[in-house]
C-alpha cells in the first residue's frame, strides 16, 4: 500500500513538473510575441512622394513626416500617410452656355497636394478630399465658365474657357491646399439639333461666300469689257481725226497693205494712189 501511495505521488509531481514547464513555455512565447509587435510596432517608413502624420489618441500632429524611418510610441501613437505625387481626377460635366444650349464635356485635373498643407488637409477634410473639395470645385468652375459664352464661342474660343477654368480652379483649391498644376478639356459636345443648326449655317454662309466671289468676278469682268470697248472707241476716234487732218495718211495705210503688184489698169483709177505718186514724181 505504501508503494502504491508512493507511485501515485510520482505521477502527480510528473504531472505539475510537465504542467508548469508547458505555463513556462506559453509565458516565453507570449513575451517574445509581444516583443516582436512592440519592436515592429515601434518605427515605421514613409516612401518618397509620401508625407505622414502621426496621430497620438487620434489627435494628430502638427509637423509633416518626411520620407525617411520614423519611430512612434506602439499602441498609442499611429501613423497616417497621405500621397503628394500628381495625382489626376477625371469628370464628366454638363452645362449650358450663354445662349442656353446644353454643352457636354470632359474635364482631367492634375493636381497635388501642399507638403506643408497635409496635417491641416486631414484634420479639416479628411484622406476624401477628391469628393469633397476637388468634384464640387470642378464642377461649379465648368459651369460658371461655360456660362459666360455663347455655344459657338465654346468653340471658336476654347484657349480662353480653358485660361478662365484654369485661374478659377487654382483659386478655388489653393485655399483648401491642394495645387492644381494642368487641366485638360476635350471637345465640347452639343445637342444633335444644334449640330445641325450649326452646319446649316457654315453651309449657308460657304454658299453666300461663292456668290460674292461670283459677283465680284462678274463685276471686273464686265469693268474690263467696258474698259476694252472705251479703249478700242478712243482709238477710232483718234483715228479718224487723224485722217481727216491729214490725208497722206490714206496712202500710207494703202502701202502698208500693198502686196506688191502692180494694178492692171494703168492710171489714176485709185483715188488713194496715184501712179506718179509710186515712181516718186517731183513737179
Amino acid at each position: 500500500m505504501t508503494d502504491t501511495c508512493s507511485t501515485k505521488l510520482e505521477e502527480k509531481m510528473k504531472q505539475e513538473k510537465k504542467s508548469m514547464n508547458l505555463r513556462g513555455i506559453i509565458f516565453v512565447l507570449a513575451f517574445v510575441f509581444i516583443g516582436l509587435i512592440i519592436l515592429f510596432g515601434s518605427w515605421y517608413t514613409v516612401s518618397a512622394g509620401q508625407r505622414a502624420i502621426l496621430l497620438t489618441f487620434g489627435k494628430p500632429s502638427e509637423i509633416t513626416m518626411l520620407e525617411g524611418l520614423h519611430f512612434k510610441i506602439p499602441f498609442i501613437q499611429h501613423a497616417i500617410k497621405m500621397d503628394i505625387k500628381t495625382q489626376k481626377y477625371e469628370a464628366d460635366v454638363s452645362a449650358a452656355s450663354a445662349d442656353l444650349q446644353i454643352v457636354s464635356t470632359k474635364i482631367a485635373v492634375n493636381y497635388h497636394l501642399a507638403s506643408d498643407s497635409v496635417p491641416e488637409i486631414y484634420q479639416k477634410i479628411g484622406l476624401d478630399y477628391e469628393s469633397k473639395i476637388i468634384q464640387p470645385a470642378v464642377q461649379e468652375v465648368v459651369k460658371a465658365s461655360t456660362a459666360q459664352f455663347t455655344a459657338e464661342e465654346l468653340i471658336t474660343k476654347r484657349e480662353l474657357i480653358k485660361e478662365k477654368i484654369d485661374e478659377a480652379l487654382k483659386q478655388r483649391l489653393t485655399i483648401k491646399g491642394i495645387i492644381m498644376e494642368t487641366t485638360s478639356i476635350t471637345n465640347f459636345d452639343f445637342s444633335s439639333e444644334f449640330n445641325q443648326a450649326i452646319e446649316s449655317k457654315v453651309t449657308a454662309e460657304q454658299f453666300a461666300f461663292k456668290a460674292t466671289r461670283d459677283l465680284e468676278r462678274i463685276k471686273i469682268e464686265a469693268e474690263q469689257r467696258v474698259a476694252e470697248a472705251s479703249g478700242k472707241a478712243d482709238a477710232i476716234s483718234i483715228e479718224s481725226r487723224a485722217l481727216r487732218e491729214n490725208k497722206d495718211i490714206l496712202q500710207l495705210r494703202f502701202i502698208e497693205k500693198w502686196d506688191g503688184k502692180m494694178p492692171l489698169v494703168v492710171g489714176d483709177t485709185n483715188p488713194l494712189l496715184s501712179i506718179s505718186n509710186l515712181r516718186g514724181d517731183v513737179k
